[in-house]
């Protein structure tokens, strides 16, 4: 018992002195806005409409559950 705790001990040790992985991101394989180039660019701002520029911070250019979509809004930003 007396061995295990030991060996245990000095494994954990061991592994306290190696060079930590570095992380693996799956958002490095998107594409970054030019708006704000720290975000990843927003699906639905492909650079297609006029001004777009990919800033949409809050990702309201994803909202499709209430029945709105990024031309209704783009119209009502307008006509406002």
């Amino acid at each position: 018992m007396f061995r295990l705790a030991t060996v245990a001990l000095c494994v954990a040790s061991a592994v306290a002195f190696t060079a930590p992985r570095a992380p693996v991101r799956s958002s490095a394989l998107m594409a970054k806005s030019k708006a704000i180039p720290f975000l990843e660019q927003p699906p639905m701002l492909d650079g297609s409409m006029a001004g777009d520029s990919g800033f949409d911070p809050l990702r309201l250019s994803e909202i499709s559950d209430v029945g709105l979509d990024l031309y209704w809004m783009r119209e009502a930003e307008l006509k406002h």
